[in-house]
């Protein structure tokens, strides 16, 4: 079980909505929830983090990335019960624009795998619904 399981309260968390040359950057999640799907980067804000800190941190770890992350554009909630209806997961995430800096891609930590992905290699991936309209209503992203 993971620490972020079974909390006593919700967990703040980042993404970082990176895109390059027409493409989005997105991780494979190894790790609940979400696993085995495709995401935005990012994860948890720790103690005393801005949101941008906690961005460039989570991408740096998930990607081998450096970007610059810039203003919040999107928050939501990820709520999971288990079975007997007990809240499993329950994250405020805040998405953040972020731009390239350099690096090469080299998934690990949280990321299973990682990629630059096109708008016609979206449609092929498992991703979240959430997922999907963040990227093509908030950023136009295959529009």
């Amino acid at each position: 079980m993971s620490a972020c399981e079974y909390t006593d309260s919700p967990q703040v968390a980042v993404g970082a909505i990176v895109v390059r040359e027409n493409e989005v950057l997105l991780v494979k999640r190894s790790q609940p929830p979400s696993k085995g799907r495709w995401a935005i980067p990012g994860g948890r804000v720790e103690l005393g983090e801005t949101l941008q800190q906690a961005a460039e941190r989570e991408i740096m770890e998930e990607t081998g990335l450096t970007i610059r992350a810039l203003n919040p554009i999107y928050t939501f909630e990820v709520i999971e019960r288990d079975d007997a209806g007990r809240i499993r997961f329950h994250y405020v995430i805040v998405d953040l624009l972020a731009d390239y800096v350099s690096g090469e891609l080299k998934p690990s930590d949280d990321a299973s795998e990682a990629q630059w992905v096109t708008p016609e290699e979206l449609e092929g991936l498992p991703v979240s619904k959430t997922t999907r309209e963040v990227l093509a209503n908030v950023i136009h992203f295959g529009r």
